[in-house]
């Protein structure tokens, strides 16, 4: 293959991984004319249109998406050697792709971008906040971040977080006005504020179990929201009650007094957070490294009294669905 074919092709991948010629442009640093001519040269010398474009959008056409599915291994597997090559050479760089929930980014991530890149100067993170799931193989994402239950199948996962329990909260003058839910049922006589699923646009049906009883509440409310924070604000506020999987974001809020807990006998407990990436790929060095990173196993020694995220850390292979 020559020189100019292989860089057709690449352009190739990165418009339709980013579905947009000005970004594909600006990540291979072309003009986005200039890659424009190398996409009709690629066509031309092919015979055949790849990418169907408008104003707004281009996507692969039914050629251009079997071309794509045959070459995007291919490019996969060259990353990994190029970078297994540098690894084995004292060097460690290239670009290291995260698809990753908002909260995940937040807690997990956030924290530690100082320390890796300090480790890790020349690995570029390109960090993707997704809360709608996308397919982390289909996007070229070299891993991705999600609660234990939302894993696609087939994948390797790394834990990092303990599950957690999901909790009602309420602000003090709300309950004061309203009343104080004692069991799931009585929240039908309340304003709940919802979440809508970004996966599928579906709002949340809250889950409650006790004894052995579980339940699920379809709830009503004066909000629906996709952002935890927007939710937190507005039980914060006083327009009812929110149930959040996020801890973090409402137990300083609790601990301040401007929420309390509701219905906490009926908790569920939810799986944590988890790293995953596909079984039919090595980890690079550089993922290893950030991996190694987000369980703290790179710290000098663990600081007395605090309890790394490592805590009950696992690698499992997650199961066909």
């Amino acid at each position: 293959m020559r020189g100019s074919d292989f860089a057709e092709l690449k352009a190739f991948a990165a418009v339709v991984e980013r579905a947009s010629f000005a970004r594909a442009a600006d990540h291979l640093g072309l003009s986005p004319s200039g890659l424009s001519q190398t996409i009709r040269q690629l066509e031309a010398r092919l015979g055949a249109r790849l990418l169907n474009r408008t104003t707004r959008s281009v996507a692969p056409t039914a050629t251009g998406a079997q071309l794509y599915a045959r070459m995007a291994p291919l490019f996969r597997d060259m990353a990994d050697a190029v970078a297994e090559a540098s690894a084995a050479a004292g060097q460690m760089g290239g670009t290291l792709r995260i698809n990753t929930l908002g909260m995940a980014a937040t807690q997990v991530i956030a924290p530690r971008l100082g320390r890796f890149h300090q480790a890790h100067p020349d690995v570029v993170l390109d960090i993707v906040v997704d809360d709608g799931l996308s397919n982390i193989v289909a996007g070229r994402f070299d891993a991705g971040i999600r609660v234990g239950g939302l894993l696609e199948k087939d994948m390797i996962a790394v834990r990092l977080t303990p599950d957690v329990k999901m909790i009602a909260v309420a602000s003090p003058d709300y309950l004061a006005q309203r009343g104080t839910p004692k069991a799931p049922a009585d929240l039908h006589g309340h304003a709940c504020i919802n979440w809508r699923l970004q996966m599928d646009g579906r709002t949340y049906r809250w889950e409650f179990e006790k004894k052995g009883k579980r339940v699920e509440i379809a709830a009503e409310g004066p909000l629906v929201t996709n952002h935890s924070d927007m939710g937190v604000a507005a039980a914060v506020q006083g327009l009812g009650i929110a149930y959040a999987f996020d801890r973090e974001r409402v137990d300083n809020h609790i601990d301040q007094g401007r929420l309390v807990p509701v219905l906490a006998d009926w908790s569920v407990a939810k799986p944590g957070l988890f790293l995953y990436y596909s079984n039919r790929r090595h980890p690079s060095p550089a993922l290893t490294a950030f991996i190694d990173c987000l369980l703290d196993r790179d710290l000098p020694e663990p600081k007395p009294g605090l309890q790394s995220p490592s805590v009950n850390a696992a690698v499992q292979r997650t199961p066909r669905r």
